[in-house]
């Protein structure tokens, strides 16, 4: 089955590269509209240019209420409306346990993973999806579900946005879908300090013998934006080679 979004706006947060990138590419090729948003303007630019379909651009940094208000605005206004929106913006700025945090980096944890998919669903929600409704997709990790101290306090956060989605699926019902996606280790290069070291040991000990690419992640995402997934809320799928449900954890 063909899944297809025409007709349909999407913005998707931290689209410059990773997860993010391959989201928007794999919705521009679904025949959507398409905002792609991050920091760098330049990066942005870059990555628009190897996608097809329509694709705009908007500066801004997920954490920051007003500007992230800038770039909602921009996308209705651009693309006409706003259907679909993709909290995939994230930080880690902390590697270890959490004893070892300081507050200013647990702040900024919390003001782009956790704090940041509220606001921009607020105001998605505010802008277009109160009237037209659609589908919010956050993603997590599926750090948000177990415990480990590489990365504790980015797991503590991605296991608030398993939590929202299910607050805001309950109270954005029945118009508006919001889901999650829970990856495993994938890829990126926000992730190479967990994967590069050992990638052939860690794919070897993933049920499906590999790690994650961008696009395992892009495809759940263009299922829980279609109509395939019409009557699906509140969930979260997780995306992990079977590591989860690894013999021995």
């Amino acid at each position: 089955m063909e899944l297809r979004l025409d007709g349909r706006v999407a913005l998707v947060t931290g689209a410059s590269r990773g997860i993010g990138r391959a989201i928007a590419a794999g919705y521009a090729a679904a025949g959507a509209r398409v905002l792609i948003s991050s920091r760098k303007e330049d990066a942005l630019r870059e990555a628009a240019a190897t996608m097809e379909g329509e694709v705009e651009v908007f500066a801004a940094n997920a954490g920051e209420p007003d500007q992230a208000a800038a770039c909602v605005e921009a996308c209705v206004e651009r693309l006409g409306g706003l259907d679909i929106l993709v909290n995939n913006a994230a930080t880690n700025p902390y590697m270890g346990p959490l004893m070892g945090i300081d507050v200013p980096r647990a702040d900024k944890t919390v003001k782009v993973n956790q704090l940041g998919v509220l606001v921009w669903t607020q105001l998605a929600h505010r802008a277009a999806l109160a009237e037209r409704g659609g589908s919010v997709i956050n993603i997590a990790s599926i750090g948000g579900l177990g415990v480990e101290t590489s990365i504790a306090y980015y797991n503590v956060t991605k296991a608030a946005v398993i939590h929202l989605t299910k607050q805001m699926a309950a109270e954005l019902s029945p118009k508006t879908r919001v889901n999650a996606i829970a990856p495993g280790l994938v890829k990126t290069d926000m992730a190479k300090a967990l994967w590069e070291p050992n990638e052939d040991v860690l794919g070897k000990r993933t049920p499906l013998g590999r790690l994650g690419e961008p696009e395992d992640i892009a495809n759940a995402a263009l299922f829980l934006a279609s109509d395939a997934a019409s009557w699906i809320t509140g969930q979260t799928l997780v995306v992990d080679g079977g590591a989860t449900v690894r013999p021995g954890g």
